[in-house]
């Protein structure tokens, strides 16, 4: 049996499952990247969500310490007169959601979006 060290990890309760959203629903775009780093102050967490704008994007934190991201990357209209070839990029609904630290100060979570880059900073709690 391996004896190791425990180590906080944010995407072990990492969740694509639709919740809320038929599976139907939830697209290929719910497979953005998302980043995590540590700095002396805080936990950042960078996803990428190209093409949507902020008040696309909602971003909460639920009552387990459940930092929650979802949106929807609405379908072109179509034009009679344009004939698509090829689609690749994701649409629809999407749902992403991270666990935060256990004495996360859920208050003082702040998110701010910057060409289709969310970042969401969760303070470090002082050791």
């Amino acid at each position: 049996m391996c004896n190791r060290r425990s180590v906080f990890d944010p995407f072990s309760s990492d969740v694509w499952a639709p919740f809320g959203f038929s599976s139907n629903e939830v697209s290929t775009f719910a497979s953005a990247q998302v980043d995590w780093k540590e700095t002396l102050e805080a936990h950042v967490f960078k996803a990428d969500l190209p093409g949507l704008r902020k008040e696309e994007v909602k971003v909460e934190v639920e009552d387990e310490r459940v930092l929650q991201i979802s949106g929807e990357r609405s379908v072109e209209k179509e034009d009679k007169n344009n004939k698509w070839h090829h689609v690749e990029r994701g649409r629809g609904k999407f749902l992403r959601r991270l666990r935060l630290l256990e004495n996360a100060k859920i208050d003082q979570v702040k998110a701010s979006m910057e060409n289709g880059v969310l970042t969401v900073t969760e303070p470090t709690p002082k050791r």
